[in-house]
């Protein structure tokens, strides 16, 4: 068989399993090269042959080997040279490179390691030595394709879960701008009142809500609520909350009692939170529980009332920028059957603003991990008690961001906003 058909037959050939099947020997010495390969093709080595190492780099470029037993002294490349070179080809799988050498002084051993040899035999040949080499090689070759073969099934792995989480975030992308619908008007007016409502997720989706709706022409329900936990499961909750608290469709509405003799009248706050309690406890048996903030507001004189449930403390600001809290804390909703939620009653006069926000402004640390609370949150409102509308929640949402080294939110930031504003 002549060399271009050894070419030939070792592109085309595959080794098995990983074995190191193809081995080129270099030397300038033809006797030299044809003892060594009568051996190695005794012992099942595909052989290819070459007399300098300018040549062996071609036939490397061609048909990479599984194993290289290269003479040291050579016209032209030397075998560190060449070996040198050899590590510098692209290739798939590792090449074994023996160096033959008549040398034995530690200075020539360290330059052969250091151009890149992994072995020496000392010439004249040994022949078990030189099987004892091979074995060697093998083995290493071996453990190197099985190397390459588990980090391409990891490559691959890593590319399906990268194509299954940008398909799943992409998913997310779409489902955060359907919960934004929710929030629908940032800014509106309600009669007399003008109501302002902003929501900013953590992350792709969140489980904070705020809404409103009206009920006949003098009265309108504002609340706020909050989740636990955060996510699809946590989005999906405030999805389903928000189709039972809807203006859009009043008769699925649970806040609105269609029966009333002069058209829909609201239902009352504490019954809203219990007919809540019992969806979330039948309807949505899913390990969520969510705290809720809601007022019904008589636009004509004012009139509050208002339940609490687990949900930071509702506050009015009055007209000349002071602060009342409202409300004692209540128990959230979907946790238990007996909960029990109390109405809260206040008045709102001209030019007071009705204020519910959930738990990511009063938590909302610093870079020193300290938190806003609600003494924090008083001092923001009045310093930005010029401020009204939806201008004021950008305003406060931009301070608590602020307030963050990173300008990014660990919960979920939502208020809704109401303005008194009778004529």
């Amino acid at each position: 068989m002549d060399q271009a058909e050894q070419v030939r037959r070792g592109r085309d050939q595959i080794p098995a399993a990983g074995q190191a099947r193809r081995v080129l020997v270099v030397d300038d010495s033809k006797m030299q090269r044809r003892i060594l390969s009568v051996s190695l093709a005794r012992w099942g080595y595909e052989v290819l042959e070459a007399g300098t190492g300018e040549e062996a780099i071609e036939l490397c470029a061609k048909a990479p080997p599984d194993i290289v037993i290269s003479d040291w002294m050579m016209p032209g490349l030397t075998g560190p040279e060449f070996c040198q070179a050899f590590r510098a080809m692209p290739r798939d799988n590792y090449g074994y490179f023996i160096l033959l050498t008549s040398k034995a002084d530690k200075l020539d051993v360290a330059e052969g390691l250091t151009s890149g040899a992994d072995d020496f035999l000392t010439k004249p040949v040994n022949s078990g030595e030189l099987r004892a080499r091979l074995i060697a090689g093998d083995r290493v070759h071996r453990m190197h394709w099985d190397l390459t073969r588990k980090n391409r099934v990891i490559e691959e792995t890593l590319h399906e879960l990268q194509q299954l989480y940008d398909s799943i975030d992409n998913d997310l992308i779409e489902a955060k701008k359907l919960q934004q619908s929710l929030v629908r008007e940032r800014e509106v007016r309600v009669g007399p009142a003008r109501i302002a409502q902003i929501l900013r997720t953590a992350g792709r989706v969140g489980g904070d809500l705020v809404g409103y709706y009206p009920v006949g022409p003098n009265r309108v329900v504002v609340y706020a609520l909050d989740v636990s936990g955060h996510g699809v499961s946590s989005a999906l909750m405030t999805a389903r909350l928000a189709g039972v608290l809807s203006p859009a469709m009043p008769q699925q509405n649970i806040g609105v009692d269609m029966r009333g003799a002069q058209g829909p009248v609201p239902v009352a706050p504490d019954r809203i939170a219990a007919r809540l309690n019992r969806i979330a406890l039948q309807e949505m048996d899913n390990g969520h529980y969510f705290t809720l903030a809601l007022a019904e507001v008589d636009l004509t004189t004012g009139a509050l009332r208002m339940v609490q449930a687990g949900h930071p403390h509702p506050m009015i600001q009055r007209a000349d920028g002071r602060i009342d809290v409202l409300g004692q804390g209540g128990f959230p909703i979907g946790l238990v059957d007996e909960a029990e939620f109390d109405i809260v009653t206040d008045r709102l006069m001209p030019g007071d603003r009705l204020v519910l926000m959930s738990d990511g402004a009063t938590e909302c640390t610093d870079e020193h991990g300290q938190m806003l609370e609600e003494e924090g949150l008083i001092a923001l409102l009045q310093s930005l008690s010029s401020l009204s509308g939806i201008a004021m929640l950008e305003a406060l949402v931009w301070s608590l961001s602020d307030r963050r080294e990173d300008g990014r939110f660990e919960d979920d930031v939502s208020a809704i906003t109401l303005d008194y504003t009778p004529a």
